[in-house]
């Protein structure tokens, strides 16, 4: 059903892409479901953010524009974010009423969204809703801010350009022009510019500016009555301008990728503290997947999926029923199988499965490179072999390629190594040498366990708890894997 809607979303249904918008809304998996699968078409629209103070005239000049955009035979579409009930949550929608000439247009999409109490004027849906109707194929994308202060400064991690209205009359200008809105305008309108004061605000606007660092782009100050509908085509002409500087000057990538970084630290703090409600985590390294959301390889939600996955891997499990030297202390850490070549081999884990790929160490002891991929609870380790008189080359030689051995963490080696040999299983090897990672190992034979090899590996205290990712063998931690993009090294 999600991929037949998304399919639907892409072919510009406008009444599909309402539905997932609701979705998303609604907070539905099957939401997140249909950006995932539609994430890779997007950032293809250009979006135009619009805000200011309550009463500026927001809405009306957005309905201007709208009608600018469609004599000029565009497809768009509208987000607009209204302030929502503290009580239930809902929204009063009023910018509906100010663009019902637009309603019934197949080329305008239009969607009031409710702000949902977010102190920075969007809501997480208004971002999703703007992706999906990016998907769509409408541009570009009129995104309205609920403008209830100086602080509604989301909009400039969400939009390309971002159109500050100003209207005079309003009380003390100095409050209008205040550094929150100044800093995140790329163009200043001063609305009801037939109003007296006009010509006092645009002063006191390009004085501030003069005043501020030099930037590489300076906001032109224009005005415009949107009532009239005068001075709306220099509107639209200063945000192409806009739009064309950045590309230029590499900035449309780079504000993107920051606004990206930020939706999926947003996203993953609210999972985290839902995860935190319900029982204690530890940290994740979430670099590498912020990297790989701001490039569009994988979207946010997924990204966040992954990252909690990875999370489990370092949780410590029920300790009922364990004991220190028994058998009821062993646990499944990892499974290793040799390759010959480390890198010909983690795409597929990384790529096709979707593991991540911790790192690479060199253990000088076993004559190996080991590749660290962490899997729900436990991890595949891939083994290749730095020298043909190890025990992995000769593997290799024998069998070929595959799994190797499996390992268990035990609390107490030594003891868990008596235990196997008084019950008949003797040690490959001597006990105790250094492993992955700086910890303690020892071999079963695998001549009396069936053909396989068993490794032991000491957790290190009386209880299960893996050591950081990182030891002082790790030669190779930089590596590139080929294929592998730079956040996976």
């Amino acid at each position: 059903m999600t991929a037949d809607l998304a399919a639907s979303v892409a072919a510009g249904d406008a009444r599909a892409l309402a539905r997932a918008i609701s979705l998303i809304e609604s907070g539905s998996p099957k939401g997140e479901e249909i950006l995932a699968d539609l994430y890779p078409r997007t950032g293809r629209a250009s979006v135009i953010g619009i805000t200011g103070p309550p009463g500026a005239g927001k809405s009306t000049l957005v309905n201007r524009l709208v009608g600018l955009y469609r004599a000029r035979g565009r497809s768009l579409g509208v987000v607009a974010v209204d302030p929502s009930s503290a009580f239930s949550g809902g929204a009063i929608l009023g910018d509906r009423i100010r663009m019902q000439e637009h309603a019934l247009d197949p080329g305008v999409f239009i969607r009031s969204m409710a702000s949902r109490g977010r102190p920075g004027g969007l809501s997480r849906a208004s971002r999703d809703a703007v992706d999906l109707i990016d998907a769509s194929g409408r541009d570009p994308i009129l995104l309205e801010t609920v403008g209830v202060g100086q602080d509604e400064i989301d909009v400039v991690r969400a939009a390309d350009t971002v159109l500050v209205v100003l209207t005079p009359g309003q009380g003390d200008d100095v409050q209008a022009i205040k550094a929150g809105l100044l800093e995140i305008a790329d163009v200043f309108v001063i609305n009801k510019a037939d109003q007296p004061g006009a010509d006092m605000l645009a002063s006191d606007l390009a004085a501030m500016l003069a005043l501020g660092e030099e930037r590489p782009w300076t906001p032109p100050i224009l005005r415009v009555c949107a009532t009239e509908g005068t001075g709306l085509p220099e509107v639209a002409a200063a945000a192409d301008r806009h739009a064309d500087h950045l590309r230029e000057h590499d900035g449309l990538a780079a504000r993107r990728r920051s606004g990206l970084v930020e939706r999926f630290s947003e996203i993953l703090r609210e999972r985290l503290l839902e995860r935190l409600m319900t029982g204690g985590l530890m940290g994740a390294d979430v670099a590498a997947l912020s990297d790989r959301v701001a490039e569009r390889a994988v979207d946010p939600y997924s990204a966040v999926r992954r990252v909690l996955s990875n999370l489990e891997t370092k949780s410590d499990p029920p300790r009922e029923g364990r004991a220190t030297g028994t058998a009821g202390a062993t646990v499944l850490d990892h499974l290793g199988i040799a390759v010959r070549n480390v890198e010909e081999r983690v795409p597929l884990y990384r790529d096709v499965l979707g593991l991540s790929l911790t790192g690479i160490e060199e253990v000088e002891g076993e004559k190996v490179r080991v590749a660290m991929l962490p899997a729900g609870r436990t991890r595949v380790e891939l083994v290749e072999p730095l020298s043909q008189d190890s025990t992995v080359a000769r593997f290799i030689d024998k069998r070929g390629e595959g799994i190797h051995h499996i390992c268990f963490e035990v609390d107490d080696l030594q003891a868990a190594v008596d235990r196997f040999r008084a019950a008949g299983f003797p040690p490959a090897g001597d006990p105790g040498r250094s492993g992955a990672e700086s910890s303690r190992i020892a071999f079963i034979h695998p001549g009396k366990t069936g053909g396989v090899l068993i490794e032991l590996r000491e957790s290190g205290r009386g209880g299960r708890s893996r050591r950081p990712r990182r030891s002082r063998a790790r030669k190779t931690a930089d590596v590139r894997v080929r294929g592998a993009a730079p956040s996976d090294r």
